[in-house]
């Protein structure tokens, strides 16, 4: 299966292959390469670009152009997660953990985490 071809629920983990083979391979003329090179303040940089052309889409334009939008800051946000080392499969498990809980509650949940600070074990 073609990457124009995956199926839609493929196509972010078909992306990220495409970029870790970036990341990897290092091909002259990558735009991934590109962000790769500047590091993480690069990369967020256009991460917060990109978040915020979503947000002017979601307010001023229309249903299409909101949907660019999301898709730039989903590959950019691809390449941060490249970046950083941490695999999609890392927000799919967060994701449905927070599956079935409301919203309210589970934003207190991390609240109430962040306040208790790390596990021993974990990173601060």
């Amino acid at each position: 299966m073609s990457d124009r071809t995956a199926e839609p629920s493929q196509v972010l983990d078909r992306l990220f292959e495409v970029i870790e083979r970036r990341r990897e391979e290092r091909p002259e003329g990558s735009y991934v390469v590109s962000l790769l090179a500047g590091g993480l303040p690069r990369i967020s940089e256009k991460v917060r670009e990109e978040a915020e052309e979503v947000v002017q889409a979601g307010l001023h334009e229309n249903d299409d152009a909101l949907a660019r939008e999301v898709a730039d800051l989903l590959f950019h946000v691809l390449v941060l997660l490249a970046a950083r080392g941490v695999e999609p499969e890392a927000v799919y498990r967060e994701l449905a953990r927070r599956f079935g809980i409301g919203g309210l509650a589970e934003k207190a949940s991390r609240v109430a985490r962040a306040e208790q600070g790390p596990k021993r074990g974990e990173e601060a």
